[in-house]
C-alpha cells in the first residue's frame, strides 16, 4: 500500500493491517526526527483512505508554493493571523494544520478552528482526516484546546499528529493517541533514496541528513556551508583560537539576514559540537568530514567540560527561542560564556 515510502517498514505494516481490517485508529501520534517521513506517510494514508492522493500531496509543506505562504504570513500582524488561522486543504476532507508565525507555533485560533471543524461531516465518504503537523509546537493553551477534541473525537474524524519528540507533549495528549515512532533510515537506505532522487553530492547528503530522507532532499548545500562557516567562526572565537574581532563581521552579517531562523544555525552548531566530541574521542563517523582538520584543532583546544558547557548554552538558547531572542545576542552570549571558562 505504501510502495513509494522509504524506511520504517514496521510503521507502514501496522498501518496496512489497520486499513485491511478497517480498524484505523482515530487518533495517532507519529514521532521522530525532522524529515524522516511522518507527515509524508500521513498524507499517503489520507490518499489511501480518501482517494485523490494527488490533491492531498499538494499540501506538502516542503513544496515551494506552501513555503511561500508560510513565510509570507510571518510579515502579518498577530491579529491578522489570528483572524485567519493557517490551514491547508486541497482535498476538502484532508486538512493540515501547520505551525504559523515568526515562531512557527500551533496557535490557539488554529486549535479552536480545529475543534469547531471537527464536527463537520465529510464532504464525501465516511471519513475526514486532520493532520496536526508539529503538534509539539503548540503552547499550553493551544494544547489544552486540542485536548478537548482528542478526548471525544466525532466518529467520522481521524486525527494524525506529528512531533519530533513525543515526550515534549502533555501526557494527557500522548495517552489518547496510538504511538508510532519513526526511526532514522540506515545509511544503505539513505544511499538508495539519494540515488533514486538523483541528488548531487550523495555521500555528503547522506552524512548530513542523519537518516532523514526529507532533509537529504531539501538540503541546500551552499546555504548550509555559509551557515556552517558562521558557526565554525563562533566556535573558534569561543575556544580562543581566534580573536573576538573576527566574530564581529560574521555577527553583523547574521544580524542583517532577517529571514533566516535562529534554529537553523543552532542545529548546525549542535552538529559541529557532536563532531568535535567524536573527533576528540577518536570514535564514530563525523558528519562534516570536509572540515575535519578544523574540528580536530578545536577538539584539541578544549576539554570535555567545555563541550558540555557549550551544549548547555545552546540548549538554553533553544528554550529562549519562543521569546523571539535576537540571533546576534544569542550567539554573543554563547561566546562570552564559553570564553569566560
Amino acid at each position: 500500500m505504501f510502495e513509494r515510502f522509504w524506511g520504517n517498514a514496521h510503521v507502514t505494516r501496522a498501518l496496512e493491517q489497520m486499513v485491511a481490517r478497517d480498524r484505523v485508529a482515530q487518533t495517532m501520534l507519529f514521532s521522530g526526527a525532522e524529515g524522516v517521513g511522518k507527515a509524508t506517510l500521513a498524507r499517503r494514508l489520507g490518499g489511501l483512505l480518501l482517494g485523490h492522493a494527488e490533491r492531498i500531496e499538494q499540501d506538502d509543506l516542503s513544496l515551494p508554493h506552501n513555503l511561500e505562504i508560510v513565510a509570507g504570513r510571518e510579515k502579518w500582524s498577530a491579529e491578522k493571523r489570528n483572524e485567519d488561522p493557517l490551514l491547508f486543504a486541497s482535498h476538502p476532507d484532508f486538512v493540515t494544520y501547520a505551525p504559523d508565525g515568526p515562531l512557527r507555533q500551533i496557535s490557539i485560533p488554529q486549535a479552536r478552528l480545529l475543534k469547531e471543524s471537527a464536527t463537520f461531516l465529510p464532504h464525501k465518504g465516511p471519513r475526514r482526516i486532520f493532520l496536526i503537523d508539529h503538534v509539539d509546537r503548540a503552547n499550553d493553551q493551544a494544547a489544552n484546546s486540542l485536548l478537548k477534541t482528542l478526548e471525544e473525537p466525532p466518529p467520522h474524524l481521524i486525527l494524525i499528529m506529528t512531533a519530533e519528540n513525543a515526550y515534549d507533549l502533555l501526557p494527557t495528549i500522548r495517552s489518547r493517541a496510538v504511538p508510532f515512532h519513526f526511526a532514522p533510515l540506515a545509511p544503505d537506505e539513505m544511499r538508495q533514496f539519494v540515488e533514486a532522487r538523483g541528488l548531487d553530492q550523495p555521500e555528503r547528503r547522506v552524512a548530513l541528513a542523519a537518516g532523514s530522507p526529507g532533509q537529504a532532499a531539501s538540503l541546500d548545500l551552499v546555504v548550509y556551508d555559509q551557515r556552517r562557516a558562521a558557526m565554525l567562526a563562533l566556535l573558534n572565537v569561543a575556544a580562543g583560537l581566534a580573536p573576538f574581532g573576527t566574530w564581529i563581521p560574521v555577527s553583523e552579517a547574521i544580524g542583517r539576514s532577517k529571514s533566516e531562523k535562529l534554529e537553523l544555525y543552532l542545529k548546525i552548531l549542535y552538529e559541529l559540537l557532536r563532531d568535535m566530541l567524536l573527533v576528540g574521542e577518536g570514535t564514530g563517523d563525523i558528519r562534516n568530514q570536509d572540515i575535519r582538520s578544523d574540528l580536530e584543532a578545536l577538539a584539541a583546544r578544549v576539554p570535555f567540560a567545555w563541550l558540555r558547557k557549550a551544549v548547555a548554552q545552546v540548549d538554553e538558547i533553544v528554550r529562549l527561542i519562543r521569546r523571539n531572542i535576537q540571533k546576534t545576542i544569542a550567539f554573543d552570549s554563547i561566546i562570552m560564556q564559553l570564553r569566560a571558562g
